[in-house]
């Protein structure tokens, strides 16, 4: 991969970069929750079985680190799905964030060899809530979501207001909201 959305990339997420754990396992879901991609960790992200990517930042932010783009250069456009989200503690529209879930369930259930990697900034509240509607969605109770994803992502913060969006919106059907974002 070259060309100048790379090079802005790998400068961008040097200054602009996580500071947590950059991939950590959702035990054996197939299921994995980071933060965004850098220069150094984007092109490891294969080799530890990552074959799908769920971006949640917000479209402004991937505009500054071009880590979208990037994402859909190595990974191709139908790999790699959009559910832009700013993370402000309120509660979540399904439209951002919905359709994504169901990509997810949709890769898992119909690729065994699939292994998803959803992301925010840091991996902590966005991408935790998405993961969380993931886990939800496969059949696990609110509990035992939650378990999963707080013992295997020390950083994981479980936002109160964006759990009650997943259970509002799964008591309301659980339907694709809008559509998914890959192009």
């Amino acid at each position: 991969m070259s060309g100048w959305r790379h090079r802005y990339h790998c400068y961008s997420t040097r200054l602009y970069g996580p500071h947590t754990t950059w991939l950590s396992w959702i035990g054996d879901q197939r299921l994995a929750v980071g933060s965004v991609p850098t220069a150094v960790t984007l092109h490891r992200l294969p080799e530890h079985g990552i074959t799908h990517l769920i971006n949640c930042r917000s479209t402004f932010q991937t505009w500054i680190s071009q880590d979208l783009a990037v994402e859909r250069a190595m990974f191709g456009p139908s790999h790699v799905v959009h559910a832009p989200m700013w993370d402000f503690g309120r509660p979540q529209s399904p439209i951002r964030w919905s359709a994504a879930a169901h990509f997810a369930v949709d890769v898992l259930t119909n690729d065994p060899a699939a292994g998803i990697l959803i992301h925010c900034h840091e991996g902590r509240r966005r991408s935790i809530m998405l993961a969380y509607a993931v886990l939800r969605l496969r059949g696990h109770t609110s509990e035992r979501a939650a378990t999963l994803i707080s013992q295997h992502r020390e950083e994981a913060q479980l936002v109160d207001a964006y759990t009650a969006s997943v259970e509002a919106w799964l008591a309301a059907g659980a339907r694709p909201i809008g559509h998914l974002r890959v192009r």
